[in-house]
């Protein structure tokens, strides 16, 4: 038994990774599937498709690199966050798709309990805003829109959870109802301080408290596979949200590290410790991990469009066939031209919180072609990694505006982007060996909980540099640029 199994739910695709006794991946299996968008703003997944994917995704890897279940010890689940279920207690069967972090369709639920007076409350002891992004609303929306759902609820016939709970109640055949801290942290419900479901924001919600999870450590008992699924029980032994993983595969464990994530959207989590500091700048106070029941905090900022910009430009725009093809586009841009792209397709995200305003293009010209969007699109993302390394800053005063920051997820292949990104922020970005850092986070939990890998500490010794990016732009040329993004932003907002 040498082989960890990461299961990587992601917002557009599932991924099984395998990796070996050196932490190392041997195989590897990802699928796509459908996004669904049944009005402006709403998005939604088949639970059907998620739950295929991901069993077909694990079937093949094990098939792969292992050859049989009984060489895997153990599972690690990683997860799009917030992206909400509910299902039917006694069959498993859903009430409705799921509603994904993306979707805006309870703005006007969020705005309502907002004029109320209820967001300090609810910031006070989640670390969130009242925003539709998080998973609270969307599950008041399912109860009081779904026939019959708010009278089943009441009655105690249906269940509650995120990704990694519908998963954990899929795998072990209806056994386990369970989630992991960094999950419920970002639910809208949960108390990162007292470290339980707020029965208080639940009543605001008119949630019952009986549909929701048992909450545990990241690394923990989240029960065994049904044998019939992979040919043998294999124990769930390591859960995170997505970024949070990430935040664990790129070993940031020290007060004042920072990790940013690239996929469909991107994140930024700033480690701080035991310390739950709660924002000045509208970013979000949330939990990093959790190990023997102690939480270690960190502040968020959430961007809703990163990767999802460069699949607009090949499925919107149809401008290109791959991603890839994005940095020789970029490169051959016209560098005369200042062509500026807001991608608020679904609002913005930190630190602006607007859940209503839309994309927009700015300085176009009759020479305005493909390849000047594509360094738009790419650009978007530095610019708008910056906005949230300039709240962390604000917030945390403390750390050096300089330091390194870590970077992973799909994007980060692109050297392009990733200059751009150090050129922007005026600090070096560090690329990894591993750039699947969110599976490897996962399975790291699993295979530490499991006795199969190294501690913490020693975890951290092992993560090793692919790049170093250092930025090239002198200040000047970085502060006009970066001056004509926060117009373009302030001029969308206002439209």
């Amino acid at each position: 038994m040498t082989h960890i199994l990461a299961i990587d739910q992601g917002t557009t695709s599932s991924r099984a990774i395998l990796f070996n006794r050196e932490m190392r991946i041997v195989a590897s299996c990802q699928e796509e599937f459908p996004q669904h968008f049944p009005a402006s703003g709403w998005v939604e997944h088949d639970p059907a498709d998620i739950w295929n994917t991901v069993v077909r995704t694990c079937r093949e890897v094990i098939e792969q690199g292992a050859r049989k279940a009984s060489d895997v010890v153990a599972i690690g689940i990683t997860n799009q966050r917030e992206t909400t279920l509910v299902w039917d207690r006694a069959t498993g069967e859903t009430i409705h798709n799921a509603i994904v972090w993306q979707d805006r369709r309870t703005a006007e639920t969020c705005e309502t309990l907002r004029a109320a007076g209820h967001e300090a409350m609810v910031t006070e002891k989640t670390g969130l805003l009242l925003d539709p992004y998080f998973s609270g609303t969307k599950l008041k929306w399912l109860l009081d829109n779904v026939a019959g759902a708010r009278a089943r609820a009441d009655a105690g016939e249906l269940l509650f959870g995120t990704v990694d709970c519908y998963l954990i109640w899929k795998l072990t055949g209806g056994k386990v109802h369970a989630t992991d801290a960094t999950n419920a942290a970002r639910t809208l419900m949960y108390d990162i301080h007292k470290g339980g479901w707020s029965r208080s924001i639940c009543a605001l919600l008119d949630i019952p408290l009986a549909m929701l999870p048992d909450v545990r450590d990241c690394a923990a008992d989240f029960g065994e596979t049904d044998p019939e699924l992979f040919g043998e029980a294999i124990p769930i032994l390591g859960v995170a949200g997505d970024q949070q993983a990430a935040t664990i595969g790129q070993a940031c464990f020290e007060p004042g590290m920072m990790k940013s994530t690239y996929g469909t959207g991107c994140f930024a989590l700033l480690n701080t410790g035991d310390r739950a500091v709660t924002s000045q700048n509208r970013l979000l106070t949330t939990i990093a991990y959790q190990f023997g029941g102690k939480p270690t905090y960190a502040l968020e900022g959430s961007i809703f469009i990163a990767g999802a910009v460069v699949q607009w430009l090949r499925d919107g725009l149809k401008i290109i066939k791959a991603a890839p093809e994005t940095q020789p586009l970029a490169e051959s841009a016209d560098p005369t031209q200042n062509v500026i792209l807001v991608p608020a397709f679904t609002g913005l995200g930190a630190p602006y919180w607007n859940a209503e305003c839309r994309g927009a293009i700015f300085g176009l010209t009759r020479n305005s072609g493909p390849a000047e969007l594509a360094r738009a699109a790419l650009e978007s993302v530095g610019f708008q990694t910056r906005d949230l390394l300039e709240a962390m800053q604000a917030d945390w005063p403390d750390r050096d505006a300089s330091a390194v920051l870590r970077v992973d997820g799909g994007m980060t292949a692109s050297d392009w982007a990733m200059q751009f990104l150090a050129d922007i922020i005026g600090a070096p970005v560090d690329r990894p060996d591993i750039l699947e850092t969110t599976a490897l986070g996962a399975a790291w939990l699993a295979g530490m909980e499991a006795g199969l890998y190294p501690s913490q500490d020693e975890f951290a010794k092992s993560w090793s540099r692919d790049h170093r990016f250092e930025p090239a732009l002198d200040d000047g040329t970085r502060g006009r640029k970066y001056a004509a993004w926060k117009r373009a932003v302030q001029a969308t907002m206002s439209a």
